[in-house]
């Protein structure tokens, strides 16, 4: 984004599927996490945020990836509370704020419009971190027909901090294979959820400026290239990516998979293997023998990367949660409640 987050980030998903496949996510029972936890208190409250999220896609496609991308950055830090949501103030600014979100992180609207149907319709019974949560389930279900359930109950954290998405969580578009790693693994992911994960650049675009120094400076010297990206492709990044794009408020974009732009399918992990991806973080898949037999089993087996991409999804979404007693239900998912 310009970092890993402009990546994901700038995403624009130019069409929706029109096929889907139901896949099954396999997770272990949780105690504090539950599937249909609005039964009773909000029934409609999965539907209600599925109506808001399809509205948006009709309206920009690109809210797809977006909305995907901001839950792993919610989650990535602090947890998946729905912190990333809150709005700074005077006295602070919050993770929104971070350059790694600001300006690239978009779709707040979409949870905005979604919570005040839910507040509407159930008050104060919704978190806001559930909301981001079903969102991201409805983009991957409407835009590639990855459909799972989604267990519920996290309750809203009351702290954001800008400074902390870059203090060890979010990873960044030049990390090698060992970061990326590592830093799945702080969240209690594994090397194999990260590379299925990372196969949500299936669609969106990256801003030139995550991989300018890879195109035009590699070695630290005007004009260097790396090696690891063939060349005619690294031609290509060249034309559309100057070096004057080399500023994280350049808004030039290219798309993150040149094969299918428009699809969610697995042609990210086929051009991980042919040395067409731009981002540093994407190729350095194939420097680790491990990950890289990932890349060529899930490259080769798109329906077992859909399944496994719901697994990891619904993982990552119970990363350091927030359940019972523990923080809000905040009435507007940009702002902490003011008791």
């Amino acid at each position: 984004m310009s970092p890993p987050w402009l990546a994901f980030c700038a995403a624009v998903l130019l069409a929706v599927a029109a096929t889907s496949t139901v896949v099954r996510a396999s997770y272990p029972p949780s105690s504090s996490l539950k599937v249909g936890f609005y039964k009773h208190s909000c029934p409609q409250a999965e539907d209600i945020v599925r109506d808001a999220v399809r509205r948006a896609l009709a309206r920009n496609p690109g809210f797809a990836p977006g909305l995907i991308r901001m839950h792993f950055h919610d989650c990535f830090v602090r947890g998946c509370d729905g912190s990333v949501l809150i709005n700074s103030t005077a006295g602070n600014t919050a993770e929104k704020d971070s350059v790694a979100n600001n300006p690239s992180v978009r779709g707040f609207e979409v949870i905005d419009d979604a919570k005040a149907a839910l507040e509407a319709a159930c008050p104060r019974t919704v978190s806001c971190a559930d909301v981001l949560t079903f969102a991201a389930r409805d983009s991957a279900s409407l835009a590639g027909g990855i459909n799972y359930k989604v267990p519920a109950g996290r309750r809203d954290g009351r702290v954001s901090l800008s400074d902390e998405v870059l203090d060890n969580n979010v990873p960044g578009p030049t990390d090698e294979v060992a970061e990326l790693i590592a830093s799945f693994r702080r969240k209690g992911l594994s090397a194999d959820d990260m590379v299925t994960l990372s196969g949500a650049h299936t669609i969106g675009r990256s801003h030139c400026s995550s991989f300018t120094q890879r195109i035009h400076n590699f070695t630290g010297k005007v004009g260097t290239t790396d090696p690891s990206i063939e060349p005619y492709y690294a031609a290509d990044l060249k034309r559309q990516c100057p070096m004057s794009t080399d500023d994280i408020n350049d808004p030039t974009v290219v798309p993150l998979d040149v094969v299918t732009p428009r699809e969610f399918d697995n042609q990210y992990y086929k051009n991980v293997l042919a040395h067409k991806v731009p981002l540093t973080s994407d190729q350095t898949l194939l420097t680790s023998r491990r990950t890289a037999a990932i890349v060529k089993s899930l490259a080769a087996k798109e329906r077992a990367w859909k399944a496994k991409f719901a697994a990891a999804m619904v993982k990552m979404g119970k990363v350091h949660v927030l359940t019972g007693d523990e923080g809000e239900i905040r009435e507007k998912c940009f702002v902490i409640n003011h008791h």
